[in-house]
């Protein structure tokens, strides 16, 4: 016996497929949907359907944008002498909400995983070798994520890069504000060990 309707389930089924969201909360989304009025349906409806019509990589960064070149890249107050290295967009969006970083940015589009088939053909690093020896940039920070699979692209670009001769840093690691250090991880422990900087 079927409980659900068809177009009802085929919904959930999709809001499944999302990354963080589970069957649970792909039916309260569902239902959610289905007691709204039918304009809140409708425009979710146009936006994801337009989503990836008037979005294309910055032909400087390759971070998603909706013209040629991002407003980062286009924003002439940033040191274009710093180019920080992430793995995804939002790797862009949350250090921008720091207000830390004033320089430029390098998307790749992912990271290096032979499990998951991405290997640095899949990524745009020739487009960040280009951009390395045009000569305009004097420094590279690596911010790929600390896990695994950062670590080995971080690594594999480091390689890369050396031999341009471009000073080549990467984000420090260590301990979260608010952190208890009987909760932390040997290796967290240790990253913080290293990059320690005087009082």
């Amino acid at each position: 016996m079927q409980i659900i309707p068809n177009s009802i389930q085929d919904l959930i089924d999709e809001f499944a497929k999302l990354p963080g969201i589970g069957p649970k909360t792909a039916q309260r989304l569902t239902f959610y949907l289905l007691r709204k009025p039918d304009k809140s349906s409708e425009d979710l409806g146009k936006a994801a359907e337009g989503l990836k019509k008037g979005i294309r990589f910055c032909s400087v960064c390759c971070n998603f944008t909706d013209n040629d070149v991002c407003s980062i890249c286009s924003d002439n107050s940033r040191d274009k002498s710093i180019v920080c290295l992430v793995g995804e967009p939002l790797d862009v969006v949350a250090l921008e909400k720091s207000g830390a970083y004033r320089g430029q940015y390098h998307v790749l589009g992912g990271v290096i995983s032979p499990v998951e088939g991405i290997g640095p053909d899949d990524l745009f690093i020739a487009q960040l070798m280009t951009r390395l020896k045009s000569g305009d940039i004097k420094e590279l920070i690596i911010a790929t994520n600390p896990n695994l699979e950062g670590e080995a692209t971080a690594l594999y670009i480091q390689k890369m890069v050396q031999p341009i001769g471009i000073q080549i840093t990467r984000i420090a690691r260590g301990l979260p504000v608010g952190g208890d250090l009987e909760y932390a991880d040997e290796i967290t422990l240790s990253r913080a060990l290293e990059g320690r900087r005087d009082y």
